[in-house]
Order: C-alpha cells, then structure tokens, then sequence
C-alpha cells in the first residue's frame, strides 16, 4: 500500500530546511500523494519563523497545483510536564499540531522524565501526532507511551529520517521497531512522516515502509494508507486548553 499524504514536511521558513512551499508541492504531486500537510516549526525553534507567519496561513489555498493543502505546525515541547510552544490562540491557526522534543528546546532527560514529558504533551487538545519518538538521546518507555497515545487518541509517528544515514538521532528503527511492537499490541494507529527539510524527501518514507513489511505491521493502523485518516488528525479533542499551550482537565 501506498502513503496518500504526508504531514511532517518542512519549508525554508523552519530556518534549518532547503525548499519552497511550490518545490515542497511538485514532488509530493509526482510521488501521487492527495494532501500535502505544511508543519514548519514552532517560534521556539531556533531560526523559525514568528508566530505571525503561522496566523497568514489563511492567505493559502486549500489546493495548490492539484493537491489538497493542509496547514500545521511541529510545537516544540519545552518541559517535562509537555509544555508546548504553541500557545490556544496560535493552535487555533493550524488544522494540526505535531508535538515534538527537539535538543535545542528541551535537555535530554531520564526514560521517565522524556516519557512524561511526551505523555504530557498528547495531553492538550490540540496535539494530534508525537513526531519520532525514537530517538536514544531521549530513551522512552514504549509500553506507557503507547498506552498514552491510546488514552489521548493521538498518533505516533514513523520518522522516514529517523532511518536516514547521518540522522542526527539515535538507534531509530531499533526504538521504532520496539514503538510498533507495543502500537500492535494496544491497536494505536501510527502515522508515517517524511519529515522532509527538502524538496526532494517530501512524500519519500521507503525506510518506514520497509520497516512496516519487516515487522508485518497491520495497514488497518497505518493511518496514511487511508483518506479518513486525516480525520484522526484533524477532529480535535474535547478538552480545554490554557494559554501556556498545556493542557488543563
């Protein structure tokens, strides 16, 4: 089966990517992909954009160049209780949040401190996806992840750079092979994700799929190998949000 979009990609406006919203949009229309989803990063990233570029989104098109556009944001989480960067009013912006731990944003932690730190951050209504959680810098329980992810409807996600040559993060299909293993025991959908930070990798995710075969993942939680999971994505959650970006219950 085939990915019909992607969500994490990245444009010139995340300060460390190398395309264009156009050069983003002609390889994911050649690699047959229906939405193309933009998720730059949060102000909390160094070099990123200001939070007024995520409030023009609304200047964009909902299709471009043949292809459905989706507006998102990667929210940096900046503690261990799963603060994001991405306060209520800027969330409001984007149709998605992804919710990451970036070294420039948060120091590494304990297994105990990262896993609650991303469970804290699945937390706030607006957060729908968990961007590689696979990376040995900050090493997670899988089981108490998975079982968040499952209490708070949100997605992990399959990095396709996590798996690069050269990826700055560690041991990322050991820890991904270790996040499905748990994701088919507790039936959590996963979302596979180029996070392209180049034109050329936008809707590129070979190594997840090689790892989906490896592993006999079922495609029924593959939520890119269907149109209606966008709408695990996209539907938000019923709880109230405070100003901060947590979540408040």
């Amino acid at each position: 089966m085939k990915p019909l979009f992607d969500l994490h990609t990245h444009t010139i406006a995340s300060g460390h990517a190398f395309g264009t919203q156009k050069e983003n949009i002609e390889p994911a229309v050649g690699r047959g992909l229906l939405v193309l989803g933009r998720s730059d990063h949060a102000p909390g990233m160094p070099g990123s954009a200001h939070s007024f570029y995520f409030g023009n989104y609304k200047i964009l098109r909902k299709t471009l160049l043949g292809i459905r556009i989706i507006k998102g944001i990667e929210a940096n989480i900046t503690d261990f209780a799963g603060t994001i960067d991405v306060d209520a009013e800027m969330a409001g912006k984007v149709e998605y949040v992804i919710a990451s731990l970036h070294p420039p944003c948060i120091p590494f932690g304990t297994r105990s401190e990262n896993t609650a730190a991303l469970a804290g951050a699945m937390a706030n209504p607006f957060v729908k996806i968990i961007g590689h959680p696979d990376d040995d810098r900050y090493p997670l329980d899988y089981e108490e992840l998975v079982i968040a992810a499952k209490r708070e409807n949100v997605a992990l996600e399959v990095n396709n750079s996590s798996f690069c040559p050269g990826s700055g993060r560690q041991n990322g299909v050991k820890n991904a092979r270790t996040m499905l293993h748990y994701c088919r025991q507790f039936e959590v959908p996963v979302m596979l994700g180029s996070d392209a930070h180049i034109w050329y990798d936008v809707g590129e995710m070979g190594r997840c799929r090689a790892l989906l075969r490896e592993t006999d993942f079922p495609p029924e939680l593959v939520l890119n190998y269907r149109m209606d999971g966008l709408d695990y994505v996209l539907n938000r959650k019923e709880k109230s949000v405070n100003t901060s970006g947590g979540s408040v219950r």
